[in-house]
This record gives structure tokens, C-alpha cells and sequence, in this order.
């Protein structure tokens, strides 16, 4: 894997640097072989003293991406690099499933190796449909429609471009929005 690690408030040590590369390259014992990508990694430090990272690991058919806050930068690279085990561990069981129901592997190689089995209850099965019509809005009011309703987001069409939009609340308390293409 190819390290891209930058701090913002801070100086990328080389302490800090080799604990990141060491937690991040145990990930490798979940593949087959280790795979050529890039680790992005975003260590960050607020005037609170609190530390940032954000890892992403874009892959072929899968980007692993995590982000933790804490107190103590090493703390938060721990924390994280779970994060990501469990984002696999979650995606090989998928695919494993998906291998069961077809029984044909000849069409796709698992990048996986056989580690440990998940927990069955963390099934990605929808529970709930629901369907409604898209109102035309500017994003300020999709923003007013998703608090009054006690969202987390909200899809809407752009009343300017007509496109399907969603806004949503970020962690931070402000908002984002995703615009398709």
C-alpha cells in the first residue's frame, strides 16, 4: 500500500507516520494479496486539543473510509483502524453471501482471505420502503423541510437545475449537499 499522510495543525513525525503505516498495513490479513492502493490518510488538530483522522483506502471494488475524533492522536488511529476491520469484515460477509446464494465463483475472484466469521445480525436487509413525489425547492428550504421532519436528510428536486438533490447534517452541525449527475 502507498501511505499519503497529511497533518493539518500538525507535523506528520515520523513516530506518527510508522504508527499509522503498522495499524493500517494489518489490514492487509484480510486479502488474498496485498492490495496497490492508496491509504489517504488526514490527521488534524483543533485549537481543543482535540485530534482528527481520516482514513480512505479507495479500492477496486470497494473504498474504505472512516474518520474518529479524540483526545490523543494515537487513541484515534486505534479506534479508527477498527473501524475500518469491521467496514470488511462486513463487506467479505456480503460477498461470501452472495457466493452462497449463486454457488458460482468461477466469474468473480474474492479479494478476501477466510479470517473470522460476523455475526449474521448485521444482515443489510430493507426493512422499510417508502415512496413520495419530489417536490421542486431551493436547498435553504429542503435544509427548513429536514428539521421540521427531525431528519438527518432530505431529497428534493433543485428547483434551479432539476436535478435530484439530497441535503443532510453533517457531524459538525452544518449542512452538506450531494447533487446527482
Amino acid at each position: 500500500m502507498n501511505y499519503n499522510i497529511r497533518g493539518e495543525n500538525i507535523e506528520v513525525t515520523p513516530a506518527i507516520r510508522e504508527y499509522v503505516e503498522k495499524k493500517v498495513a494489518k489490514l492487509d490479513r484480510y486479502f488474498t494479496e496485498s492490495p496497490n492502493a492508496n491509504v489517504n490518510v488526514n490527521l488534524k488538530v483543533y485549537q481543543d486539543k482535540k485530534s482528527k483522522v481520516e482514513i480512505t483506502i479507495p479500492m477496486k471494488d470497494l473504498v474504505l473510509r472512516a474518520e474518529e475524533t479524540h483526545e490523543d492522536m494515537y487513541a484515534a488511529i486505534d479506534l479508527i483502524t477498527d473501524k475500518l476491520e469491521r467496514q470488511i469484515r462486513k463487506h467479505k460477509t456480503k460477498v461470501n453471501r452472495k457466493f452462497r446464494e449463486k454457488e458460482s465463483l468461477k466469474d468473480y475472484a474474492p479479494i478476501f482471505t477466510e479470517v473470522e466469521h460476523v455475526d449474521e445480525d448485521e444482515d443489510l436487509e430493507v426493512v422499510r420502503t417508502k415512496s413520495f413525489d419530489l417536490k421542486p425547492m431551493d436547498s435553504e428550504e429542503a435544509i427548513l423541510q429536514m428539521n421540521m421532519l427531525g431528519h438527518s436528510f432530505y431529497v428534493f428536486t433543485n428547483a434551479e437545475t432539476n436535478q435530484t438533490n439530497v441535503v443532510y447534517k453533517r457531524n459538525d452541525g452544518r449542512y452538506g449537499l450531494i447533487e446527482a449527475q
